[in-house]
């Protein structure tokens, strides 16, 4: 089969593009380049806004998308504990709703001209004084954008709101700010360019409703051309509505992503407007085909003219050097509200390749691309890009430039932890550094589309990318999900992700949906199945799609829509139900099969409960892997999910089945919400890596496996135990040592070595007593790695440790702060849990602190947290240059502080 795989360059603030090629019969080989370009034309205004929750008292116009079904008072969400700012109950009885005038904003992303929306006449809100420039905002909070309005709290310690992690993301939210719109862009096109808004965004400017976007993980661009006054000062507000129980983890709330007005002239490249196609590549060279959409919005016929140099980027992302590459002089002629596609192409000699490390590195490029009109330059794109040649083989799995490349991936939420779903690019990229170091090479993002951001960081550290656009189709999960807007918006959905995003190299497949109800629905779910699969491939006939599957089985029709086989944690199967990945490979021998979602296990950092399970795997019960009187569950990472599994199990299944391509475990860090097993927590169990960034006992377990050729051995549990003298501790060795012994105050405990299937050393009958525990590690019969851990003293001091002790002052980049609770010799005390209090001088500001404890329901901005077996967190930005000094201080154990500088 051969595809043809695509590049494009995409239009907003960054605009992106890939280009792969696809041969083979079973296998799919992809030659990919996926540019990033700016566009110079448009400019952040994501900061001096006003914010104020709920609509004006006494307003009488209605103000909703669409009429909505009540909540079910039984269910989670119930409305009868629901705070007096969320959504209430309503009938509506026929009552006139935003959506005529919202959907027209969907048109440029369906296909079928015939089935453009048209907008009715009228002016929904405008007499809202909201929306008005005569409004005095001058008493309502004024934030910088990105913003989540949730985050501070107070978290709802009451009620059945663990789904959503027990912070207030639901209700009515609106923002407010003007616009100077100089004179000179009169006769100019002038878009706003939102890449998240949650959710049901409406838009007015200068009172009058512009359009919207209902889902609010989806980028989007209204068209303010109609409603602006150059010259002038223009008023722009947005309204947000988020439902309750719209989804099934934390959502949050606000303008939770970057805002930009971009300004180009009647003509320009479209939104996310360009292709590039690679046909060929190779270390020798790589033939790049572009393709440039051009809009003309004006109402004469413009002759237009498009060149493009292509110049090596350095790691920092720095153009270098003369051009490598230039592709010739492209002319059109586009009539007036018309499109024109410009075609070119060039070699690239010796391309330097994008790949994952260690063994690859992720080079990129940009081609900067000039269109001209009458001689003079109308608009100017810098697009990065990296090539590669990919290739999917059902009896491998992912190759990647000619090197097999095992799938070690995470599932990670989009939410940043302490400082909510408002995006960070420092928070996010801090996320990637953790997980590269434990050996992960791939990311899925679960189940929306990301920060346009964070896709930049994938490309730029060279993660592999299952990049997902729905949770639900028509069927619900949550009584105000997706399914609500399904039938109107899922093509305009997923074009608008597919555009925004085909052109990253990171990106290696889509993914449709995850585990939708539609699964069990026989002809009418694989409909629905096809038609997406469908527009993916239109859209990007460069890359495979999936859907994620926990219910499918391989003689259902579901399976057959997919081009990769992506299961849930059936494939490994669930206690006593046997795996389903020989079943799915018999079935489908041509497509790649791969773990979408694996293992689910559960743990709290630094809690270990007695006694300790025989299994490998098993379900959390209360004093079996759980305790419900503190509702933490232990962390000899033995425990998982009742749908889920150890990792032990799930890789026994993996090499046990040797063609199946990799994993995505649940999750890469805890994140808020679904926090299973205890919903009266505020955040989940699942992470490798806890809510606050500390890696848990599991972190080194899953090192162990994916950096095989890491000399290290991790001894667990801690070993200060004083109400344990003389009972049985079974102590755990996480090492890719093949084998071991232990040693407890000089007195060996036996000699392991790993049997088949086995991926960790266990001692099950270990007597504790209080000094020393070693462990000696051999690996093909040779000395591998050594560790010792001793029981400490009393907590006697404090100790305070900046990630980065040098920031910018642009009142985003941040200091990530840990503190340890110490003995005084110097060691963390495993059980510390006393109150921390922080202080800060200098131009910082304590942006949130946080423990990784999932039952701490102290609201994030707190500047008083308790440490969380011996460790806290504080994070810290700064508006301004100077020197910042953070102070730490418990009752007992003194003061200590670091200093972090901040600069311009």
């Amino acid at each position: 089969m051969m595809v043809q795989l695509s590049m494009s360059l995409s239009r907003s603030r960054f605009m992106r593009g890939l280009s792969l090629a696809v041969t083979g019969l079973a296998a799919l080989a992809t030659a990919g380049v996926t540019p990033l370009a700016i566009a110079a034309d448009s400019v952040s205004i994501s900061r001096d806004w006003r914010f104020a929750k709920g609509d004006p008292a006494g307003l009488t116009t209605d103000l909703r998308y669409d009429v909505r079904p009540p909540i079910d008072d039984a269910g989670d969400g119930k409305l009868a504990d629901t705070p007096a700012d969320a959504a209430v109950k309503v009938d509506d009885g026929g009552a006139q709703v935003l959506k005529p005038w919202i959907l027209p904003s969907a048109n440029p992303f369906i296909k079928d001209a015939a089935k453009h929306h048209v907008r009715p006449a009228g002016n929904p809100g405008g007499d809202v004084p909201y929306v008005q420039a005569y409004f005095d905002d001058s008493a309502w909070t004024k934030v910088d954008l990105p913003h989540d309005w949730a985050i501070a709290g107070p978290f709802i310690k009451d009620g059945p709101y663990g789904g959503m992690g027990r912070l207030p993301s639901w209700g009515i939210g609106w923002y407010r700010r003007t616009l100077d719109i100089p004179a000179r862009d009169k006769g100019k096109s002038i878009f706003l360019d939102v890449e998240g808004a949650m959710s049901y965004a409406t838009v007015w400017l200068n009172g009058k409703l512009v359009g919207g976007w209902p889902y609010g993980y989806n980028s989007f661009r209204l068209d303010l051309t109609p409603y602006a006054v150059p010259g002038s000062r223009n008023q722009l507000a947005i309204r947000l509505d988020n439902p309750q129980a719209s989804a099934r983890w934390y959502p949050g709330g606000g303008l939770y992503r970057d805002i930009y007005l971009t300004t180009a002239n009647k003509v320009h490249v479209g939104q996310w407007g360009g292709t590039v196609r690679t046909p060929q590549v190779s270390k020798a060279q790589a033939t790049i085909d572009l393709s440039l959409t051009l809009d003309n919005d004006g109402d004469k016929v413009a002759q237009v003219e498009v060149a493009t140099a292509l110049y090596a980027l350095d790691t920092n992302g720095k153009r270098t050097g003369r051009p490598v590459a230039t592709i010739a002089r492209q002319s059109a002629s586009i009539a007036p509200g018309a499109k024109a596609v410009l075609n070119g192409s060039t070699i690239l000699t010796n391309p330097r390749l994008w790949g994952p490390p260690p063994t690859q590195q992720p080079n990129r490029y940009v081609a900067i691309s000039t269109v001209r009109q009458g001689g003079r330059t109308i608009d100017t794109y810098e697009t990065r890009f990296g090539v590669r040649d990919i290739q999917f083989d059902p009896d491998k799995g992912v190759i990647v430039n000619g090197e097999h490349i095992p799938l070690r991936g995470v599932n990670n939420h989009h939410d940043l932890g302490a400082i909510g779903a408002a995006f960070n690019r420092r928070a996010a990229q801090r996320q990637l550094e953790i997980l590269r170091d434990m050996g992960a090479n791939a990311v899925r993002m679960s189940h929306n589309p990301p920060a346009p951001e964070l896709l930049e960081l994938t490309d730029q550290m060279g993660f592999l990318v299952m990049d997902e656009i729905f949770d639900s189709w028509e069927k619900k999960k949550t009584p105000h999900d997706f399914h609500l807007i399904f039938p109107d918006w899922h093509e305009a959905d997923l074009r608008s992700m597919l555009r925004r995003d085909r052109n990253h190299p990171s990106i290696i497949m889509w993914s449709v949906g995850n585990e939708v109800g539609e699964q069990y629905d026989g002809e009418a779910g694989a409909k629905i199945g096809r038609e997406l699969i469908a527009i993916a491939h239109e859209e990007d006939p460069t890359r495979l799609a999936t859907g994620a599957m926990n219910f499918a089985k391989a003689d259902m029709l579901l399976p057959t829509t997919v081009d990769v086989i992506s299961l849930n944690y059936q494939g490994a199967g669930i206690r006593g139900i046997i795996g389903q990945y020989p079943a799915f490979r018999a079935k489908f021998p041509d497509k790649v099969i791969l773990s979408t979602e694996s293992a689910s296990a559960l743990s709290s950092r630094g809690e270990y409960m007695f006694p300790v399970a025989g299994a490998i795997s098993g379900p959390v019960r209360p004093w079996s892997g759980g305790n419900p009187d503190t509702h933490q569950v232990s962390a000899y990472e033995l425990h998982a999910a009742d749908f889920g599994s150890s990792p032990d199990r799930v890789w026994a299944a993996d090499d046990q089945n040797p063609y199946v391509a990799g994993e995505f475990v649940w999750t890469g860090f805890d994140y808020l919400g679904e926090p299973t097993p205890y919903y009266t927590s505020r955040s989940s169990y699942s992470g490798i890596v806890d809510l606050a960034g500390f890696p848990k006992d599991r972190f080194w377990l899953y090192q162990a496996r994916w950096r095989p050729d890491l000399k290290f051995a991790h001894i667990l549990p801690h070993w200060s135990w004083p109400d344990r003298v003389g009972q049985i501790t079974p102590v755990h060795v996480f090492s890719s040592a093949d084998a071991a012994e232990l040693f407890v105050n000089g007195q060996s405990q036996g000699k392991i070595k790993k049997r088949d299937y086995e991926y960790r050393f266990r001692w099950d009958y270990v007597v504790y007593a209080p000094g020393e525990v070693k462990v000696v590690t051999w690996k093909d019969d040779k000395p591998w790695a050594t560790e010792t851990v001793r029981t400490v003293g009393e907590a006697a001091k404090l100790s305070l440790t900046a990630d980065r002790s040098t920031i910018a002052d642009d009142g985003r980049d941040l200091s990530f702060v840990t503190l340890k609770v110490l003995d005084r010799d110097g060691h963390v005390v495993p059980a510390a849990k006393q109150t921390i209090s922080f202080t800060i001088e200098g131009p910082g500001q304590i942006v949130a602190t946080d423990n990784g404890d999932p039952t701490d329901l102290n609201a994030f901005p707190s500047h008083s947290r308790a440490a969380f077996n011996g460790l806290a967190l504080a994070i810290v930005k700064a508006n301004r240059p100077g020197k910042i000094i953070l102070r730490a201080h418990a009752e007992g154990l003194g003061e200590t502080q670091v200093a972090i500088s901040a600069k311009r």
